[in-house]
């Protein structure tokens, strides 16, 4: 195989966007998050992967988180890993990571991207899954059921776990 054919291969090969989140909680369990003013529902700090830079999921997500929030803070381990479908774009691996608890201190810090973002709020685990659309509210419930059991990552397929 020559090296335009290798090339023209790897083109034609399917496409997969990735992403990246931090899942912050308060002193309270609550988690934090944020309503983008692009489309209906609320999400968590993060973002598409910016692999043309050679950016990993561990970074974007870090990124996300200060361009989101205002909060530059390194994530902590890996909580799920989802395969989430789509109709409309191409699949997106989806990596949920532990922002940990924020102090007071740190809560009173966020500051929003306007450009993207209307608001935050700290929401009870229970009510996640109600602002949360689709398969993200399940991805939350299982991170949020990995923090509570002390288990390792979960891998999700849209937002359920895999059995295997």
């Amino acid at each position: 195989m020559t090296t335009t054919d290798y090339a023209t291969y790897i083109a034609g090969l399917p496409r997969v966007l990735a992403a990246a989140a931090s899942l912050f909680r308060d002193d309270r369990g609550r988690v934090l998050l944020v309503e983008p003013n692009y489309r209906a529902g609320w999400a968590l700090p993060g973002g598409t992967v910016e692999s043309d830079t050679g950016e990993s999921p561990r970074q974007a997500a870090r990124r996300e988180t200060a361009e989101e929030i205002g909060l530059d803070l390194e994530p902590g381990r890996l909580l799920a890993v989802d395969w989430a479908r789509g109709s409309a774009r191409p699949p997106i691996a989806a990596y949920l990571y532990d922002g940990g608890v924020l102090t007071e201190a740190q809560l009173a810090t966020v500051r929003l991207q306007e450009e993207e973002l209307l608001s935050w709020a700290l929401v009870e685990p229970a009510e996640t899954g109600r602002r949360l659309p689709g398969p993200l509210g399940l991805r939350v419930a299982a991170a949020l059921a990995v923090l509570d059991s002390g288990a390792g990552t979960v891998e999700l397929e849209d937002g359920r776990p895999v059995t295997g």
